[in-house]
């Protein structure tokens, strides 16, 4: 390679560079400034002490891991991963079939029903959720109308009770399932599908053997979109469980804004975003051993 020639291969690597610069700077530039400084800032209160009258004290401590594996609290752990699992269980098993019955609509009526699927959205999250406090009432409509039909007696005690809890979860984040299912199910290759069903492959083996292992990451991410939310949400469990069901998520906030220990409520958080990488690195893992069983078939 000519002097001539190595100077302009540099001179394009600086371009692309400054080029990469500018599109990735300002979110790298916001994400350390919005995610990477405050998760440091939150690592770090968490070897300190609660002061007196709240805030942290600089004395150095490793208390605050112990505390979190006190009975009450592991409680609060465990009811927590049941309703998000409960949660996340049924977001999939409503959530893949409605995916894969959009994939399988006309390009314009797959407008309409994704435009439907995202429509809750554009309504305040506090307004849907009062609204669900209306409906499950003892003298709500869904009462009302089994008593008309005469297919209960009395109404049910359906509101403040954790299945309320996990009705209004799933009703919050069931859109974050269905989206990257579908972008999920659009990406497999016809030309495989038909193959299947060329090698003598009914619909339901196709689909078992080829359709679901291939959009299993699209599945995880949709799990993880709704399982650590609901682990982190406490308006829902607050207004329809009646403060009844305490998750992790009104235990942090129990702590920072009421007890006022943020060192606590620092390990707290610090928890649900360890427990958010580890599944993420879950979803990598799985991604990766698909793509590699697909080019070794190539």
């Amino acid at each position: 390679m000519t002097p001539a020639q190595t100077s302009e291969r540099g001179a394009s690597g600086r371009r692309a560079l400054s080029a990469r610069t500018v599109f990735a700077g300002p979110g790298l530039l916001y994400i350390t400034v919005f995610m990477t400084l405050p998760l440091l800032l939150i690592l770090t209160y968490t070897f300190f002490t609660r002061g007196r009258f709240g805030g942290v004290v600089w004395d150095f401590t490793l208390d605050n891991y112990g505390r979190a594996f006190e009975p009450v609290y592991l409680k609060v752990f465990g009811t927590s991963m049941l309703i998000a699992g409960i949660t996340t269980v049924l977001a999939l098993l409503l959530g893949y079939p409605t995916a894969y019955a959009i994939t399988r609509l006309s390009p314009k009526w797959r407008t309409v029903a994704l435009v439907l699927v995202v429509l809750p959205f554009w309504t305040n999250f506090l307004i849907r959720t009062y609204a669900w406090i209306i409906l499950l009432n003892s003298e709500g409509p869904l009462n009302r109308a089994l008593l008309d039909l005469g297919i209960i007696g009395a109404p049910l005690g359906l509101l403040y009770t954790p299945g309320a809890v996990i009705v209004g979860l799933l009703y919050a984040y069931l859109p974050l399932v269905v989206l990257p299912v579908y972008a999920s199910i659009e990406r497999v290759d016809r030309q495989l599908l038909e193959a299947a069903r060329n090698l003598g492959a009914g619909r339901a083996r196709t689909f078992l053997d080829v359709t679901l292992p291939l959009t299993l990451p699209g599945v995880m991410i949709g799990a993880i979109f709704v399982f650590v939310p609901s682990m982190g949400n406490f308006v829902v469990p607050e207004l329809l469980g009646g403060g009844k069901t305490v998750m992790v998520g009104n235990l942090i906030r129990d702590q920072f804004l009421e007890a006022r220990d943020w060192p606590f409520g620092s390990v707290i958080a610090l928890f649900v975003v360890g427990l958010l990488v580890a599944l993420f690195a879950l979803q990598a893992a799985i991604a990766r051993r698909i793509n590699g069983k697909k080019v070794a078939r190539v």
